[in-house]
């Protein structure tokens, strides 16, 4: 693999390339419409970022529901960088932010056909699908 860096990122100053790398992922590709992506609660998240060869490609964001559950969403990686497991290490780095503040439960909302990957990264299914 190039040189991949997954880090936690820099606010307000990264938050423009995180912008991007999810308008491209969720707006573009996937129609999802920017208000229900950008719902105000970016600046107040903790945000992860994926640099490959110093290229912003990935993100995920970590929202802090209450003093023991944090839920890692709005994973994303651009279609030029996928097939790298780079999704999974922003994952791995996400869960190790949440670890080092000693929560008791971390959350996902995922898609269907990245169940079983998630899966593979320790989480469980719970609920009905939405």
């Amino acid at each position: 693999m190039s040189n991949l860096i997954v880090e936690t990122a820099l606010l307000p100053q990264e938050l423009p390339a995180i912008q991007a790398i999810r308008r491209s992922v969720f707006q573009i590709e996937q129609g999802v419409a920017p208000t229900l992506d950008f719902d105000g609660q970016d600046e107040t998240s903790e945000q992860i970022i994926a640099y490959l060869d110093n290229q912003p490609v990935g993100t995920a964001r970590i929202r802090y529901l209450d003093n023991k559950t944090a839920k890692i969403e709005r994973l994303a990686v651009l279609s030029t960088a996928r097939g790298q497991k780079i999704g999974k290490k922003i994952m791995e780095k996400a869960i190790e932010v949440v670890a080092e503040k000693n929560l008791q439960e971390v959350l996902i909302h995922a898609q269907e056909y990245i169940k079983s990957w998630h899966q593979q990264l320790g989480f469980e299914k719970e609920g009905e699908r939405f």
